[in-house]
């Protein structure tokens, strides 16, 4: 079968022949119809090898939808021929987080060497993957594989953010959004679909922009260095109640620092070098940074059932398989609006 495959430091990926998997006890055999590309591929491909905590070659893909091919001994959750999104932050499933359907911060993933696909574990974008179980699977039902699969995670990840933020988030607030690229724009409708507040988009590119505004923004700006005087005249002065950073550079986590209100929250989704300094009389009374990662199983669930009500949509651009590696090449150039979804069968 083919597969898109990171094989060495600096190289690119490549789309490259592997034997077709086969599942063992508890494991899932699922035939891929869409996979996601994501900036978090880049960052893993930029890692040296001597600091990659697995082995390579690896195949890559944390986003990825498809239906059941084959199940292996005691499989009982999932039956072959059901369409199927996979939740990607896998853990142990006996910890307190994983007990709550919180595996993205699973306590003992590092120690026991579990990785999420296309992360560590052999991912979703190739024709054949292996899930290593069924409660990691959730049921698409209905929804369009292309404009599902960025829901696992560019869905995902923007939802457990402003959901933690939701009680803030009342009517009168302000929210802004920095970076309208693939999470970004997912989150705007987000804000648009669960709250009442005011949207501001921050991106450097006009055409981010363009399409922010497209998606539900009220207002869309120029992220630059008078970007954070711009919200808080917006504002009359307050600040945002939650500014969410989903670039994470050292310029884009200055401007959260800088514009969000007294008790509001910077949440840094990005996987930008940026720092923020914290402390008494660096930021608003009682501000609060946080750093989330991905989201819940149950939320998993929340997004995709969301995503039914047709209030949220992911702008994608498809490709299949043998086209993987130009999508990269897009994506690092910044020329992907919204999200690039592979497509194995094509």
């Amino acid at each position: 079968m083919k597969a898109v495959q990171y094989r060495g430091a600096g190289a690119e990926p490549v789309v490259v022949e592997v034997p077709r998997p086969v599942p063992g006890a508890g494991q899932v055999l699922l035939r891929v119809t869409a996979a996601g590309v994501c900036h978090s591929d880049i960052a893993v491909m930029s890692i040296p090898d001597a600091q990659l905590p697995f082995p390579l070659p690896l195949t890559l893909g944390h986003e990825g939808v498809g239906t059941v091919a084959e199940v292996g001994d005691g499989v009982t959750g999932v039956q072959v021929g059901e369409a199927v999104a996979v939740y990607g932050p896998w853990g142990c499933g006996r910890c307190a987080e994983c007990a709550q359907g919180k595996e993205n911060y699973c306590l003992n993933a590092r120690r026991l060497g579990i990785f999420p696909p296309g992360l560590g574990a052999p991912g979703a974008m190739a024709e054949y993957m292996i899930v290593d179980s069924d409660r990691h699977l959730v049921p698409l039902g209905d929804l369009d594989p292309v404009g599902a699969v960025p829901l696992t995670d560019a869905g995902l990840t923007p939802y457990h953010a402003i959901k933690r933020s939701l009680p803030k988030l009342v009517p009168g607030a302000t929210a802004v959004v920095i970076g309208a690229g693939g999470l970004g724009h997912v989150a705007i409708q987000m804000l648009r679909a669960l709250t009442a507040v005011r949207v501001v988009a921050l991106d450097v590119s006009q055409e981010k922009l363009d399409l922010a505004r497209e998606v539900g923004a009220h207002e869309a700006l120029p992220s630059d260095e008078g970007a954070a005087a711009l919200v808080r005249d917006l504002t009359g002065g307050v600040g945002a109640q939650a500014v969410f950073d989903f670039v994470g550079a050292t310029p884009t986590v200055a401007i959260a620092g800088a514009c969000v209100a007294i008790e509001g929250d910077v949440v840094i989704v990005g996987l930008g070098p940026g720092r923020l300094p914290v402390g008494f009389g660096a930021l608003p009374y009682e501000a609060t940074v946080t750093s989330p990662y991905w989201g819940s199983r149950g939320e998993l669930i929340e997004v995709l059932d969301l995503a039914r009500t047709g209030l949220v949509s992911v702008h994608t651009e498809t490709y299949p398989i043998d086209d993987a590696p130009v999508a990269y090449h897009r994506l690092h150039e910044g020329r992907i609006r919204g999200r690039a979804v592979i497509l194995p069968g094509a």
